[in-house]
């Protein structure tokens, strides 16, 4: 068992190292800002409006009833994405998108896309706890 003196001293190393981890997280990582265009804006926007995520996940979050949409636009090409925005399906409704939404919503999936990999069997965790992808 351990005293109240080595108690207390585990508990202040503990402290100090966390905030010393988390300094260095927040400040010394480098941080890839991206420009994100007005059209992929819009996209996020219809994707909130229409509640895109109630049914499919990004990185795997989200509903379950649809497919995971991270990495669609690589994986299917946006004429694929396309025919689905504009048609549906029996399970997703045809939500009567205008030229302009579409290619909105492809923006979107697109910049998703570049923004890394869904399938986190692919990850590599480095030393310092970050991961790649």
């Amino acid at each position: 068992m351990l005293s109240e003196k080595q108690k207390l001293v585990l508990i202040i190393f503990l402290t100090i190292a966390f905030l010393s981890y988390s300094v260095y997280l927040y400040t010394f990582l480098p941080y890839k800002q991206r420009k994100i265009s007005e059209q992929c804006v819009k996209g996020m926007d219809l994707w909130q409006k229409y509640n895109c995520n109630a049914c499919h996940q990004v990185y795997g979050l989200g509903g379950y009833l649809g497919p995971d949409l991270t990495n669609v636009y690589s994986k299917r090409g946006p004429e694929y994405i396309a025919a689905f925005l504009q048609s549906g399906t029996q399970i997703m409704p045809k939500f009567n998108f205008s030229e302009d939404e579409i290619k909105s919503l492809l923006a979107f999936l697109e910049m998703m896309d570049k923004s890394g990999k869904a399938d986190p069997r692919t990850y590599k965790i480095n030393k310092d706890g970050t991961i790649e992808y």
